[in-house]
């Protein structure tokens, strides 16, 4: 797989909701932590997502916002 995105990242997926038009795509990482992504159930199906299974979170954005605490 080549991609332009720089942010690839390996995961297990945890679980899959789907709903009515869309699925919710819980994707783990090695360190513990989750992302959450949400997919046409289209997509889901053709990826033929199942917990358990590996996949990848690709995360393209044109910009990132900052913020900080007040």
């Amino acid at each position: 797989m080549k991609l332009s995105a720089r942010n690839i990242l390996k995961a297990k997926v945890v679980k899959v909701t789907k709903g009515a038009v869309n699925t919710e795509v819980i994707l783990q990482l090695s360190g513990g932590e989750q992302i959450v992504s949400t997919i046409t159930n289209t997509s889901a199906e053709n990826l033929k997502l199942k917990e358990g299974s590996d996949a990848y979170a690709v995360i393209k954005a044109s910009s990132v916002m900052v913020g900080i605490d007040e």
